[in-house]
């Protein structure tokens, strides 16, 4: 039986991207589970992507397919990650969920597993805010929501500063050039594999 997790982001300057990348190696460490990393539409125009040097950091993962809707029927579980806008998820990822109405309408996503990870600028730019609101859409879709749990030691540390909640996995990105830290990368590991065994373990249950 082949559990199937797609991890979907949206990255400007590479963080999310790094992430993505660092949950779906965590995703990779189950058995019987299998992971499609994809990102979703860009929507700021060409010439600005140019000129703020996001098209030339996005040439790193330009590779990586565009999801369309009708493809996440293909999976069992769903890990988001998205950059913070003013405390919320960045408007690509909105722009993208807001076309799952039909879906949502068929019960497409309900009992599935959904989790989140994100990206700020600063300690305190909304990391919380970002996916507890994100979170709502997964309840309306009708996902069961699956996040960090104290389990994983590193989201404590008080040694550096460094991103991760209970919530989900998290950076801070700085100005643009602080790239993950290794605490930071391990727990958006933990979330891939975190989710990818309660992912495993419901539809093993359900006897799908």
């Amino acid at each position: 039986m082949s559990v199937k997790i797609q991890v979907i982001f949206y990255s400007m300057y590479g963080h999310i991207y790094h992430m993505a990348k660092a949950v779906a190696e965590g995703v990779k460490e189950v058995n019987d589970v299998s992971v499609d990393i994809f990102r979703v539409p860009e929507l700021v125009p060409e010439d600005i992507l140019v000129k703020s040097g996001a098209k030339e950091a996005q040439k790193a993962y330009e590779t990586i397919p565009i999801i369309k809707p009708d493809q996440l029927t293909d999976a069992d579980g769903y890990i988001f990650g998205t950059p913070t806008r003013f405390g919320n998820m960045c408007g690509q990822m909105r722009n993208f969920l807001d076309q799952l109405g039909g879906m949502w309408a068929k019960d497409t996503f309900v009992g599935k597993v959904g989790g989140v990870f994100v990206s700020t600028s600063t300690q305190h730019g909304g990391q919380e805010t970002t996916i507890t609101s994100f979170h709502t859409t997964l309840l309306h879709l009708g996902m069961i929501i699956v996040g960090v749990p104290y389990s994983e030691k590193r989201q404590m540390t008080m040694d550096e500063i460094s991103g991760g909640s209970p919530y989900g996995a998290s950076t801070i990105a700085g100005t643009g050039n602080r790239m993950l830290s290794e605490n930071e990368r391990e727990i958006a590991r933990f979330q891939g594999k975190h989710i990818a065994e309660i992912t495993r373990a419901l539809k093993l249950g359900r006897g799908e």
